[in-house]
């Protein structure tokens, strides 16, 4: 997608590597903006040392793996913006998988300004749609991952008129989840009943991850066609 180049702001830009959408939205960057820096990474890896030193207007996150120090968001002169695979009452980690186990009816991605805790930080823009009786992991992250380029595409236009970032009504509502506690969704114990073990499988099982049963302090790894005689 490429715009008339009327904004020279420079860029520092942070994304996931090998991601049909992430590319997408770095091929944005470098047909929109002559000032920029680009960082792919997996989970993982350290946050490159380059980073550390950038000075510039914008930085932009997007389905990142790194955690922004403050002190490298500090340097960013116009604003910091992470765009998150959720809504707002779904921030930290694990959101589509949480989003699911609650039977939502509702989702959404977001942008928002950064701070130096994760999901915290004002909002800038929602985009929601629903989520269906029939939706699983795979399918929902789809659709996340679509409605969030639009959404990046939406806020970099906004950008490259030189305009004011828009300020959201929508708030977080709760705490970002934690590594720990999506680790703990996917458990599963004997003592559950039939309809907690289904909502634990269809929240944690997306291609090769599936949910672990846990048996006198022994995980085993969840087989989908066990049950099936």
């Amino acid at each position: 997608m490429r715009m008339t180049r009327n904004n020279k702001s420079s860029i520092l830009f942070l994304t996931k590597e090998k991601d049909s959408h992430c590319l997408k939205a770095i091929d944005f960057i470098k047909n929109n903006f002559d000032l920029y820096e680009i960082y792919e990474g997996k989970w993982g890896d350290p946050l490159p040392k380059k980073i550390e030193s950038w000075e510039g207007d914008y930085i932009i996150s997007y389905l990142s793996r790194w955690i922004v120090p403050e002190r490298v968001i500090k340097n960013s002169r116009l604003a910091a913006i992470n765009f998150h695979p959720a809504s707002p009452d779904y921030p930290g980690i694990g959101c589509t998988n949480f989003a699911l186990y609650e039977e939502a009816k509702t989702y959404g991605v977001t942008c928002h300004h950064m701070e130096p805790k994760v999901d915290t930080g004002a909002i800038v823009s929602v985009k929601k749609f629903p989520i269906h009786a029939s939706e699983t992991v795979s399918s929902l992250l789809l659709k996340t991952y679509d409605s969030q380029l639009e959404l990046f595409y939406k806020i970099m236009k906004i950008i490259l008129k030189g305009e004011d970032l828009p300020v959201s009504k929508d708030k977080w509502i709760r705490k970002p989840f934690t590594r720990s506690e999506f680790n703990k969704l996917s458990i599963i114990t004997p003592d559950m009943d039939r309809e907690e073990i289904k909502k634990r499988i269809r929240a944690t099982s997306h291609k090769s991850w599936q949910p672990q049963i846990k048996i006198g302090g022994f995980l085993f790894e969840y087989k989908k066609d066990s049950q099936k005689k």
